[in-house]
């Protein structure tokens, strides 16, 4: 039995030129935008296990003709995004225990 899932995974450059890991969880395209979850990936197994298990949105942006990701600086936005996004991962993790 072979291992289909394989993650979606990017890598951000901070303002310090330090490359940064992460896995997109999911994605949300609306009129508001496009936006992602991220979750850190560590590449030190003990950072992972005391990592707090929080991800992160960004929102896909248009700079100079490329796209780039950016913090969602919108409160409001913020909040309405991670209840979108927190709905989606309680229905695949439903999925989920229902295939077990």
């Amino acid at each position: 039995m072979g291992n289909e899932y394989q993650p979606d995974l990017i890598t951000l450059v901070d303002e310090d030129n330090v490359e940064h890991n992460f896995e997109i969880l999911d994605t949300i395209e609306n009129e508001k935008g496009v936006f992602y979850a991220l979750y850190p990936i560590f590449d030190n197994a003990q950072e992972s296990v005391e990592d707090s298990g929080e991800y992160y949105i960004m929102e896909v942006i248009e700079e100079n003709g490329e796209e780039q990701l950016a913090e969602v600086e919108d409160e409001a936005l913020l909040d309405e995004l991670s209840a979108v996004f927190e709905k989606h991962f309680e229905e695949m993790f439903d999925s989920v225990d229902e295939e077990e």
